[in-house]
Parts: C-alpha cells; sequence; structure tokens
C-alpha cells in the first residue's frame, strides 16, 4: 500500500536549539542526524519505511525551536532534486519579518510547497490578521491564489518556551470563513486536549482536512473516534523523529491492525495527499 507521510521533520539539525535538541537526540532516535545529513539518506530512508513521497517539515521559530529565516532556503535546496518524492515545506514568521508580502512570494518561488504555521512555537495566533499582526493576510492570500495548502499545529506542545495559550485550533475558523479556496491542514487533529474541536472545524468547512500525525496509532480510536465519519479529510503523519515517535514504518503498521478497511486506509495513507498535492 502506498504511503505518503505529510509530517517528517526534515530539518537542519544544526540549528535546533540545544533545549529542544536535548529531547529528540537520545537512543530511540539515534539515527536521526544520519538521515537527515542530506536528500540521499532521506530517501533510503524512507524506502526502508516503505514511504514513497513526504513533506519536509520547516518552519521560522527562532525564539522556540532555533530556526532562522534561513531554514526556507535550506529545505528549498534540500529538496531541489528530488520534488517527486519530497515537499519542501517552509514558513514566514510575521513577527520577525518587514514586508511578509514580498517574503512569502519570495519563499513560494523557491518551490516551496506547504506553508506551516506553528502557533505555539511561533507566537502568534493563525487569526491575528484580525487585529495587529495584519500582514498575516497576505500570506494565506498568496497561498490561497496559488493552491499552496497551509497546515497548522493544532494541540500543545512539551518543547521548553512553546506558548500553549496558542494550542487551540478554533481561531482557525475565522481562517476558514476568510479565505475559503485556502487549502488548511490540522496538524495532529488537535491532540491531546482539542480532538472535537479541530474535527468539528473539519466537518463546518469544505477546505479543511486533519492530519493524524503525533497521535500513538493505537491511540487513534480514543482520540479520534470518528476517523471514520470523515476519512476523505484524513491525512497520515507520524510526526518523525519527535518525542515518542522512533518508526514511521511501525506506526504504519499499528494502523493497519486498527481494521479501518482497505478502502479508508488507501485514502489516509495515500490518496488523500496525493489529491491534495495534485499528482
Amino acid at each position: 500500500m502506498q504511503i505518503f507521510d505529510v509530517h517528517l521533520h526534515i530539518q537542519p539539525w544544526e540549528m535546533v536549539a540545544p533545549e529542544v535538541l536535548a529531547m529528540i537526540d537520545d537512543e530511540v532516535h539515534a539515527g536521526a542526524k544520519e538521515v537527515l545529513a542530506s536528500p540521499e539518506s532521506v530517501l533510503r530512508f524512507l524506502d526502508q519505511n516503505s514511504i514513497e513521497r513526504a513533506c519536509c517539515i520547516n518552519y521560522v521559530s527562532p525564539d522556540v525551536m532555533g530556526f532562522r529565516r534561513e531554514v526556507n532556503d535550506w529545505v528549498a535546496r534540500f529538496t531541489s532534486g528530488h520534488r517527486d518524492r519530497l515537499v519542501a515545506v517552509g514558513s514566514v514568521n510575521p513577527l520577525h519579518e518587514l514586508n511578509v508580502r514580498d517574503e512569502i512570494r519570495r519563499v513560494l518561488d523557491l518551490g516551496i510547497g506547504m506553508i506551516k504555521i506553528h502557533p505555539p512555537h511561533q507566537l502568534f495566533s493563525p487569526n491575528a490578521y484580525r487585529g495587529e499582526l495584519w500582514q498575516l493576510a497576505e500570506m494565506y492570500r498568496e497561498c490561497e491564489e496559488r493552491g499552496v495548502p497551509v497546515m497548522f499545529h493544532t494541540g500543545t506542545s512539551v518543547f521548553p518556551k512553546a506558548r500553549n495559550v496558542f494550542a487551540d485550533p478554533m481561531p482557525v475558523d475565522d481562517v476558514a470563513i476568510d479565505f475559503p479556496r485556502l487549502k488548511i491542514i490540522l496538524a495532529h487533529a488537535g491532540r491531546p486536549l482539542y480532538g472535537e474541536t479541530a474535527f468539528f472545524l473539519a466537518r463546518r468547512h469544505r477546505n479543511v482536512k486533519l492530519d493524524i500525525s503525533g497521535i500513538p496509532p493505537k491511540g487513534l480510536p480514543r482520540y479520534f473516534p470518528r476517523l471514520a465519519d470523515v476519512a476523505e479529510k484524513v491525512l497520515w503523519g507520524t510526526d518523525w523523529p519527535s518525542p515518542g515517535v522512533t518508526s514511521p514504518k511501525k506506526n504504519v503498521e499499528e494502523f493497519l491492525s486498527l481494521g479501518f478497511g482497505e478502502a479508508i486506509e488507501r485514502k489516509v495513507l495515500y490518496d488523500n495527499a496525493a489529491r491534495l498535492f495534485a499528482l
């Protein structure tokens, strides 16, 4: 069965803040640095885990994670020769950018295939454009016009300095209303505190989808009991190498063991993402 993992952290290890690195640079993730050493090693890792395509998650978060604006250029270069399998993911942080309109255009022109917004790590709400952070709307408008998906982290974060006051996905309701053609993904489906909110938003808005990365597959019946009801809107992701995620292949095996049936499994594991990214 084909696998499209929309949430792998293929990122510049050297930018990661020391206090963050301490949480993921352990025995369980001993090989992560080697995997991220080159595009070729990432592709070997994908092959070993039976993953056909993957989104390489990156975002600008100098205050919490250590990622500077140059992370966009890094992931664009890293994926440039392998766009058939690797989707470059980047972002613009309006708190660290004077001209958001020009920067989002520059970033997308690099070949970035998805924009990531991480409110607890970037320290702003998704609907902050309705207040003082008006330039945020420039990002959404440009992505909407180009058909580029925007992924929002939803749910809490355990990393130091993360601000979980921004963890609630409900502000994305405004985004979906104000930008009705914007392709929206709610990463982690609100886990662990906001699953019902994320589910509501996916059912309410035609343009909102959920990824189930970061949720232990065996826990899906508890975290996301109505997954089958919105199977057309669910995307597969693992969140590797985040804490607790040791093997993408193991996650897939555990998901298949839940018995959703082949039709739902194919939609979640590949077809929905392939359709979203127009493959």
